[in-house]
């Protein structure tokens, strides 16, 4: 008797929708459980090099939380490409500014860096507020335990 394989075919059709509600929860915790979701690593037909995950939507990313001094300490940085360009922003202010940004980058970070990364990474939607443009999906609603 031969293991079950399975191959790229017909893997949509077995995609689920989830919206995950991150109000107070924390960065790390949710952006790691977020990651088992987009990867797949829930199912029992999880395959590292196939993209098996499902869709998450986040909503309330606006009201996610740091744990100790990380709002002051953390500084995300990236460079424009032009020589001096390097730009840094403290956790607060992105979380300020753009909190859907911060919860994309906590998530994005925790996922493959390759091009199936990428594709897990497109399955990814996040809202600053409560409503959401999914419903014809039907998307179930799951709850993270907030430690």
């Amino acid at each position: 008797m031969s293991t079950y394989f399975p191959s790229g075919k017909g893997l949509e059709q077995h995609r689920n929708w989830h919206v995950i509600d991150a109000n107070g929860m924390t960065v790390g915790r949710l952006a790691s459980e977020v990651a088992r979701l987009l990867m797949g690593k829930h199912k029992p037909t999880y395959t590292p090099f196939l993209d098996m995950g499902d869709h998450v939507i986040v909503i309330n990313a606006a009201k996610v939380v740091f744990k100790g001094n990380k709002t002051e300490d953390k500084i995300y940085r990236h460079h424009t490409g032009w020589p001096g360009g390097l730009k840094e922003v403290k956790a607060k202010d992105l979380l300020a500014q753009k909190p859907v940004r911060l919860v994309e980058l906590a998530i994005k970070g925790m996922l493959p860096k390759t091009k199936l990364g990428r594709a897990m990474g497109g399955k990814l939607k996040v809202y600053a507020g409560a409503e959401h443009p999914h419903g014809a999906q039907k998307p179930a609603s799951l709850t993270l335990s907030a430690k």
